[in-house]
């Protein structure tokens, strides 16, 4: 009798899994298009987004739903395991739950994480694998739509399989690996309100990539633990990488960290990639959540891409759910690591006093004359295989700091900016009323700008500023950000104009630097003659100018230029950068 009821009991649930929104899917076949291939294909968008769904109508634990625009025209979609059937209400889950985001098809060619991740997903759902107790699974198919619907077999130069892939460039042909702070496209302001959302406690961004040749199928790029910061970077690279390492090598899956390097042999050493927060990684580390990239090599077969995909997401949800609860206090702590007053890196540099060392498992290479340039060229023989101790610099050290303020004050007309705030839950109050403020206010000292596009920007670096203290009046309706808030960190990387992304270096502030206002010379030069006559100090550095500076001396209007610069009639907007801070 026990036995039959135990029979029915099953039967029961299978018949309600089979049936979820009055749908039978009872004959539905889950094998991938990947397994149905034999590991030399990969699904479409549209072949994906149905096998999502047809899981999500199969199996309660799985649930699946658009969220906003992408450039495409289409929807990006998430999809949530949680087997504990309660639904995909974030807000309620994290109380008892950690939450994994993984992101796949972000450069839509890199297709391994869109089929691990189908698998993974059915294999938790059906019980193939053991499922975990206290972790939300959450994944967005196919990050980058555009480029998924561009499928071809050629743009992938070297990379072995699969048959046909997606394109790196989105709709409008924007790598959205490097989109995630300027978020010029739709894509990137949707995977904002799902991340924000989300609040994920892990994420992972499965990637494909090859700078060189070496026995690995798979590589890691967790964020750089030094710039992450604090007790939760502390804690990725001393605890989280190794039981990531430990895990596969038990599973007779060799993994190594990703190998920086290009057109040169990486036994001679490399350092860690520094993932700034254009990248997916970096952006996530500016809300203290745990990112990694899973880099796969591409001259590795796609079979075998794929199964290791499918085992480091499986080890990463194992070591979540055993760490869960020591990663949650983690990140609590380090909500609190940096505060007004305090300093903050904003740039870094290689520590060349630590590094590690790494038992590579590589292939000799060499350089021979090309037979084809007659140039040297570098090659590989993977008849020669090696294991060698090669150095890998992966500690780095702050290159510039800054004091935080208590505060920014952003004028209102800067809108694109607050409106990137707001998406990012930025916390903002505005004056009531127009406000007599004391500030430190930046003036653009210097900077260089690329002289090729990139990613629809010709962007600043090198920036540095003057800094000065002002009594400035804002109006009502302008913006006062308190740093007293989770966003702190994306508020220093974005709104100080020397940090390497900051929305300065992403041309968000360009129109400062062109002056609007000037002078007719004829009329000009009989002014600045009495304006040298009634300020004899500037008199006589306006003589020092030409006694030392032979291109001055020569320049007629450089030197009408520069008294117009000292003079009150010189517009104080130019070169003015328009975010204030308050100490």
């Amino acid at each position: 009798m026990k036995k039959l009821l135990i029979f029915l009991f099953i039967l029961t649930s299978c018949s309600e899994n089979s049936k979820k929104n009055g749908r039978d899917t009872s004959d539905i076949d889950f094998t991938t298009v990947f397994e149905k291939s034999n590991g030399l294909e990969t699904a479409t968008y549209e072949e994906t987004i149905q096998y999502y769904t047809d899981l999500a109508d199969s199996y309660k634990e799985i649930s699946i739903r658009e969220i906003g625009e992408t450039d495409s025209g289409k929807p990006l979609h998430i999809v949530t395991l949680n087997m504990s059937r309660s639904g995909d209400n974030f807000e309620k889950l994290r109380t008892d739950h950690r939450i994994i985001l993984i992101n796949n098809g972000i450069h839509p060619g890199e297709s391994d994480g869109i089929d691990a991740t189908m698998m993974l997903f059915r294999d938790l759902a059906n019980g193939t694998i053991e499922a975990p107790k206290h972790t939300i699974l959450v994944t967005i198919p196919i990050y980058n739509v555009g480029g998924s619907l561009n499928r071809n077999s050629g743009t992938r130069t070297n990379q072995n399989g699969p048959k046909a892939y997606g394109f790196r460039g989105n709709a409008r042909n924007y790598d959205l690996n490097r989109d995630f702070i300027k978020c010029d496209t739709k894509n990137a302001k949707t995977f904002a309100q799902i991340f924000h959302m989300i609040q994920p406690d892990v994420f992972i961004d499965n990637h494909v990539s090859n700078g060189a040749d070496y026995q690995y199928t798979l590589t890691h790029l967790f964020t750089q633990h030094n710039k992450l910061g604090g007790p939760l970077g502390n804690y990725l690279h001393n605890n989280i990488m190794p039981s990531l390492e430990q895990k596969l090598k038990a599973k007779s899956w060799d993994i190594t960290p990703y190998v920086n390097v290009y057109n040169r042999t990486p036994e001679s050493g490399f350092s860690q990639f520094m993932d700034s927060p254009r990248y997916s990684t970096g952006y996530t580390t500016l809300f203290n959540t745990l990112g990694m990239m899973v880099e796969t090599h591409m001259l590795k077969p796609y079979k075998q891409r794929v199964e290791g995909t499918y085992e480091l997401m499986k080890s990463m949800l194992e070591i979540t759910d055993e760490l869960g609860a020591r990663i949650t206090e983690l990140r609590n702590a380090q909500a609190k690591t940096w505060s007004a007053g305090s300093t903050y890196p904003l740039t870094w540099s290689v520590d060349t006093t630590k590094s590690s060392t790494l038992k590579f498992k590589g292939y000799e290479g060499t350089m021979v004359p090309s037979d084809l340039t007659g140039a040297q060229r570098l090659k590989y023989d993977r008849s020669k295989p090696f294991i060698k101790d090669v150095t890998y610099q992966n500690y780095f050290v702050p290159a510039s700091e800054i004091t935080i303020p208590k505060a920014y004050v952003i004028p209102q007309g800067w809108h694109d900016v607050i409106d990137l705030l707001k998406i990012n839950k930025v916390e903002l109050k505005t004056f009531e009323k127009d406000t007599l403020l004391k500030v430190e206010s930046y003036k653009i000292g210097d900077y260089n700008t690329r002289r090729s596009a990139y990613e629809g920007h010709y962007q600043h670096y090198n920036t540095k500023v003057k800094s000065s203290e002002e009594t400035l009046t804002f109006r009502q309706g302008d913006y006062l950000v308190k740093t007293d808030q989770k966003a702190i960190r994306y508020l220093l990387e974005t709104l100080e104009p020397t940090a390497p992304d900051s929305f300065f270096n992403w041309n968000f502030f360009d129109t400062i630097l062109q002056q609007k206002e000037g002078f007719s010379p004829y009329v000009w030069e009989d002014k600045a003659k009495q304006l040298l006559k009634a300020n004899p100090k500037l008199q006589i550095e306006y003589n020092i100018m030409l006694s030392y500076d032979e291109a001055f001396a020569n320049n007629w209007y450089a030197q009408l230029d520069w008294i117009h610069k000292k003079s009150k009639y010189y517009e104080k907007a130019h070169l003015r950068y328009p975010v204030y801070r308050v100490k």
